[in-house]
This record gives C-alpha cells, structure tokens and sequence, in this order.
C-alpha cells in the first residue's frame, strides 16, 4: 500500500471510531473507564515504574485517566508527568498534585494541559521516563497504534529512543470500541507495548 494510500485509510478509520465512541453514552464510558484503569494499576510495568507520563483525555472521546492520577498521588511513590502541546511540539512536564490537576487550563482541543508560560520539571531534562501511558484513535492487540494524525508520541518516543536513561515502556488504554483486528500503519508509527481494554482476555 502506496503512503497515499495508507493516509487515506487512515482518515476512513478515525471517522469510523470517532463514531464508535460517540455512539456510547456517557455511563458506558465511565464504567469502561474505570474497568480498563484498574486493569492498569495491576499491571507490572505500572507497578514497577517510578516516572509516569499520563495523557489528559479528551473529554468524552478518549478513556479517563483522572484515576491513574487518583491513584499516583495517593499512593505517593511515582513522579507523574503530563503533555503540553505548543504548535508541533511536545513536552512532558511534572505534575504535582490532583489540585495542581484540576486547576490547569483547558485548551481549544478541551484538554487540560499546563500554560505555556508555566515553568516545571520537563521528563527528558531529568530522569527521562520509565512508562508512558499513550491515548490513540485505534490499536491491535499486537500494539499498532492509530493517532490524531499529529505525530506528537511517535516523534516524543523518538527522542526517548535517544535518553541515557533508555526507551521507557508503552501502555494505551482503550474503549472496546477502539481494538480492531488490523490498523493502517506506516513505518514510522511507533508501536506500543501493551493494549489495554475492558474486554481483554486475562492472563
């Protein structure tokens, strides 16, 4: 399949899952939300991590990670980190708290991120990552993934590669409605470690 060919296919495929999602009501994605969260907390790359990225989801189209963020500053033992997108870049910065949380702006694309004049801990100028927990439109359960179409993780896991501290894990989380059997992929598009969903087969 020609790169034309793919993007193309790429486009079909995130209008055919945004659709997915908004056809669940929100009930189902808050109870999908929790399922596939707890299954996150369990995991042993979690559990190992000390150094987290989160994403901020999407209000009502991406899976809710308010309770990985729950969970970290309860337990106290990892440093999170969150995305900031300025124009094609992103970084990921420290987050402090579930205030710090709830108190930073939300940008056009209703997520919340910090301002871009706020100064913080940037993960790459410290101790690099251990896990970053990744959004998407679609995955496989063999770890391809389909973005927005910015490239902002892949070109992020790219500078990772490149950190002395070594490419750290990669988990998504998923709605059900987002685990296809094939997705479109190009050799750029970085592969992610490990799918999460609700449905999922254990063990």
């Amino acid at each position: 399949m020609s790169g034309v060919a793919v993007r193309e296919s790429k486009q079909i495929l995130r209008k055919e899952i945004k659709k997915r999602i908004s056809a669940l009501s929100p009930e189902e994605k808050q109870l999908q939300s929790h399922n596939v969260i707890q299954k996150l907390i369990n995991h042993p790359a979690y559990q190992h991590s000390k150094r987290v990225c989160v994403y901020l989801p999407m209000i009502h189209e991406e899976v809710n990670t308010e309770g990985v963020l729950a969970h970290i500053f309860t337990s106290n033992q990892k440093s999170c980190f969150i995305p900031q997108y300025i124009g094609p870049r992103m970084e990921m910065l420290r987050l402090h708290s579930m205030e710090d949380y709830r108190t930073l702006p939300v940008t056009k694309w209703n997520i919340k991120q910090p301002a871009e004049d706020d100064k913080r801990e940037e993960a790459l100028s410290s101790g690099g990552l251990d896990l970053i927990i990744m959004p998407g439109l679609g995955f496989t359960k063999a770890g391809d993934r389909l973005g927005r179409g910015r490239g902002y993780y892949d070109k992020y896991l790219e500078k990772c590669s490149q950190h002395p501290s070594g490419m750290p894990k990669t988990i998504a989380v998923a709605f059900n409605e987002q685990v296809l059997k094939t997705v479109p992929v190009t050799e750029d598009d970085q592969r992610v470690d490990c799918v999460l969903f609700p449905d999922m087969e254990e063990g």
